[in-house]
């Protein structure tokens, strides 16, 4: 029993991380409803910088092990959100409605000029973050054992919530998430209707990158590193589990890819870990077959 709550709370930081990523992911395809892979090079380049600017603060500026996580975290919210916004005005916006792969081949080259950035801009040597905030907190107690998480492992999980739920709210009662459902159900009308189409989408797609940026900044001090693959790995890995939920769908894709993480635990957990990865994505893909039959049926 209580080996299996301590998977639960194992579970829990990967799966909001995924929700989070799933929800960003799905605001931007749910304007262009075109795959793109560039989401996971911008959650990994966001690492990237956070580390960089946090060594720079550290080792240049002498500033205290906080101020030089902030220093890394605000350049990363800011390079990463604002690139994302430039990505939509001057590449989604006008890609998205050319042909059916444009922006899927775009995407690729995106993700590789961010990646060989990242790459070139660290010396091509990783960078670590020391541990911190990792004292255990005790969650529930059974027969002598305590299933426990650390303080930075909740914090993180809270945080990526927090966003999700707030990210949801806005779209549900702000004028840009009127708007961008607008440009989602139908680009014409919207533009007939005065809505700026170029505009929303510039903005769709810097807000999916603040969720990218944010994710990825939790996730390296969580991990306390970045892998320079880990752009391709998540981007191909949200693209498939965002479709869980559904693409178009923001919340609905958040709840899908969670699902899909606190699976992906239990398995680590009960079943081989060499199989994970691949049982987990063969599972998801049969679903969606499933799924897309069912909808042809009705």
């Amino acid at each position: 029993m209580l080996y299996a709550v301590q998977q639960l709370l194992n579970a829990l930081p990967i799966a909001s991380l995924y929700a989070a990523l799933a929800f960003g992911y799905a605001i931007a395809f749910a304007v262009t409803r075109r795959a793109d892979i560039t989401y996971g090079a911008l959650f990994a380049f966001s690492g990237h910088v956070f580390l960089l600017a946090a060594h720079f603060g550290w080792n240049r500026l002498f500033l205290t092990f906080p101020a030089a996580l902030l220093l890394g975290a605000a350049f990363a919210v800011l390079l990463v959100a604002g690139g994302g916004v430039a990505i939509g005005r001057h590449v989604v916006a006008p890609l998205s409605h050319v042909a059916p792969n444009a922006l899927t081949v775009a995407s690729l080259g995106l993700l590789l000029v961010l990646m060989e950035a990242a790459r070139l801009a660290s010396g091509t040597r990783e960078l670590w973050l020391p541990p911190f905030l990792n004292l255990p907190l005790p969650v529930w107690r059974y027969e002598g054992g305590t299933a426990s998480l650390t303080l930075l492992q909740g914090l993180n999980s809270l945080v990526l919530v927090l966003l999700v739920v707030g990210g949801g709210w806005f779209l549900a009662v702000s004028r840009f998430g009127r708007n961008w459902r607008a440009v989602c159900d139908d680009p014409l009308a919207a533009e007939l209707l005065g809505v700026h189409v170029g505009r929303i989408c510039a903005g769709a797609y810097g807000l999916a990158a603040l969720f990218a940026a944010l994710a990825g900044i939790l996730a390296t001090a969580h991990y306390g590193t970045m892998d320079f693959g880990a752009g391709l790995v998540f981007g191909l890995k949200v693209l498939l589990i965002a479709a869980a939920g559904g693409h178009s769908h923001p919340l609905r894709a958040a709840a899908g890819a969670a699902l899909f993480g606190l699976g992906e635990t239990l398995w680590s957990g009960y079943g081989p870990l060499a199989w994970r990865d691949a049982v987990m994505l063969g599972a998801l893909v049969a679903l969606l077959v499933v799924s897309r039959r069912e909808r042809v049926l009705v």
